[in-house]
This record gives C-alpha cells, structure tokens and sequence, in this order.
C-alpha cells in the first residue's frame, strides 16, 4: 500500500511538473523587443555611416554592424524583459483584485493631490520647481497606492460594497473535491475557521456532476451532497466563492495544486496522498480532519445507526459501508446484507489518517 501511495504521489507531481512547464511564457516578447532593438540598431548604423562613409560598402557594413549588435542586445533585453513580465504576473496573482482596485484608486488620488500642490511650486525657479514638483508626484503616487492597498476593506466598506474574499493570500483556499463531498467544510465556515475567498476549479464541479450522475445510488448521493455544498458555500456571509475555468490539464489534482501554488493559497482537502503532493511543492493544506473533528459529534461506541452496505470487506464475512460524510463503516458477519440498509451497533471508532473509521456488529 505504502509503496502504490509512493507511485501515485510520484505521478501526481510529474503530471504538476508537465503542467508547469506548459505554462511557460512562449518567446514572443523576446523576438518582439529583440526586432525593436534590430530595428533602431539598423537605423542608427545608417544614420552614422551616412555622416562618415564615403562607400556604399562602408555603408553596408556599418548597417550590419548596428543590426548584430541590435540583435544580440535585444535578445538579452529581451529575456530579461520576459522575466520580469512573467515575475510581476506571479505576484499580482497572489494580489487580491479588491487590493489592485483601491491601490490604483490611492494611486490616482495621491496624484490628484500632488497635482493641486504643484501649482504655487512653479513660482519657484525652473529647477528648483521641476525637482520639487517630480518627488511631490512620486512620493504622493506611492503613498496613495499603499494607503489604498491597506484600507481596501474600510474604503469598500464606505461605498457599501463587500470584499470579504479580498484579504491577504493566506485567506484563499482552494477546494477540492473530495472537501465537498465530506461536507464538514460547512462546519469550519459557519465557525469561523475558513473565511475569504474560496477558489472552486470548474473541473472540480464536472467531477461532482459526473459523481451524480453515478448508476452507483451510494456514489449519486455523494455527488449531489458536493453540489448542496457548494451551494451552500455560496449562500455563505464570511466567504466569497469564485469559480475558476483555467485549462490547466486533464490531470485535476495537478490543476489544483498549481492554482493553489500561483495564487498563493491552501489548499483544503481529505485526500492524503493529494495533501502530500501540496505540501512536497509548498502548498498549505490545513488539516482538515482535525479541526473538523472539534466541531462534529462522531459516533460514538454503542451507538444504533442504519448504514447501507455496498461491498465485501477485507476478512471473511465482512462488508462495508460508508456514512452520510464519507466514513467508512465495517461491520463483521453481514456478507450476506450487501446491497442493503441494516441496522447496526457500533463497537469501535479508530482515527485514520484520512479520517475516522467505524468497526460495528449487526443490531
């Protein structure tokens, strides 16, 4: 067992490495700043050999002199152009739209106020005034943008809007599947212990339908639990839930994993080998079933409960069935009750890794 979690945790980040490095900018800003720099190079090469040569052949050659040294300080430029887009895309990524929105509006009004404030300046003498005027515009400019990025909420909150997702990156969770169908996610909403944005992937959400529109009765139910739950999410006052359509691969965990990484979030889920493959690339994952546990009565021993048993289990006469969250429950001697809701009596309640699991014997 341990050595088939070792492969698929392999697997899952060969599929997350693939899908990086599809990611990867193509080289068209290089070759486009690289034909600027050819471009004003050339021209500059002729503009010269146009003042001293006395040739057509000197003319030539100093325009191929401008065009290779264009071509070769372009291609420089120009990589070190595309890493600094591509630097700059990462951490806006992990900005919060609500944090751009009121920074760029600090920014706009500190330029407002410095504009106001440059008018007696120009008395001054020409260079005194230009100098002042350029570190008032600057100074202004900068400090309205970060006034803006720190009281984003208040400022929102005076024009009556909510950004209640637009907090630090720490507050971003993405959700995976297997979250939604366990449904305790619910419970750490309603306490408190998740709130900001929550990043639901649209691949996710086909896996949910495709998961309720199972044959299978047991599978069709968890499916549509997923679906109650992402409604209800929705209806949520501390979060805000968005929906994100990003082609990112056939491989859905390595889609989570990689939004998860770029925006700088959590990433919730009860899958162990998938929270494993976060955080082998950095990702947080809360536990889940921990806090859970503190907010959901489990079921304790003794207790009578009606499960539906779907399969055989691992020893003889055994048979397994799962509750409403996803538990599994194993009752002893019920290999003849498959396919059908019995009534049981807990004996046992074991902590998993994933989860709980629950040992019964028939009522």
């Amino acid at each position: 067992m341990l050595a088939h979690e070792e492969r698929s945790r392999r697997g899952r980040l060969r599929a997350w490495e693939a899908s990086e490095r599809r990611s990867l900018p193509r080289g068209r800003l290089v070759e486009f700043v690289r034909l600027i720099f050819v471009t004003l190079f050339a021209a500059a090469g002729y503009t010269v050999a146009t003042r001293v040569s006395r040739s057509p052949s000197e003319t030539l050659a100093y325009v191929v002199l401008g065009t290779s040294t264009g071509f070769v300080l372009g291609g420089v430029l120009g990589r070190q152009t595309a890493t600094a887009v591509r630097s700059m895309e990462e951490e806006l990524r992990k900005v919060p739209a609500a944090e751009v929105v009121a920074g760029v509006g600090g920014l706009i009004a500190g330029l407002a106020v410095a504009a106001l404030l440059s008018v007696p300046v120009f008395r001054l003498p020409p260079l005194v005034a230009w100098t002042s005027v350029a570190f008032t515009y600057v100074t202004l400019a900068f400090a309205g943008f970060r006034i803006g990025r720190t009281k984003h909420e208040e400022l929102f909150g005076l024009i009556g809007m909510k950004p209640r997702a637009a907090g630090a990156p720490e507050r971003v969770f993405v959700v995976d599947t297997s979250a939604l169908i366990d449904g305790r996610i619910l419970d750490l909403v309603a306490t408190g212990f998740l709130s900001g944005d929550l990043l639901i992937h649209t691949a996710v959400l086909h896996e949910l339908q495709t998961i309720a529109d199972s044959s299978d009765p047991g599978r069709r139910a968890r499916g549509r639990r997923g679906l109650d739950v992402v409604v209800e999410l929705k209806r949520a006052a501390t979060v805000e839930v968005h929906l994100v359509d990003e082609d990112g691969g056939s491989d859905v965990d390595a889609v989570l994993v990689r939004l998860a990484r770029e925006r700088g979030a959590s990433l919730v889920t009860t899958d162990h080998n998938l929270s494993k493959v976060a955080e082998a690339v950095g990702v947080p994952v809360p536990r889940l079933n921990d806090l859970a546990v503190a907010f959901r009565l489990p079921v304790g021993i003794g207790d009578e409960i009606e499960v539906r048993l779907v399969k055989p289990g691992r020893e003889a006469d055994q048979a397994v069935g799962y509750l409403e969250d996803g538990t599994m429950v194993v009752v002893e001697s019920a290999g003849e009750r498959i396919g059908s809701d019995t009534p049981i009596v807990v004996r046992n309640v074991i902590k998993t890794a994933t989860g709980r699991m629950v040992f019964a014997n028939l009522q």
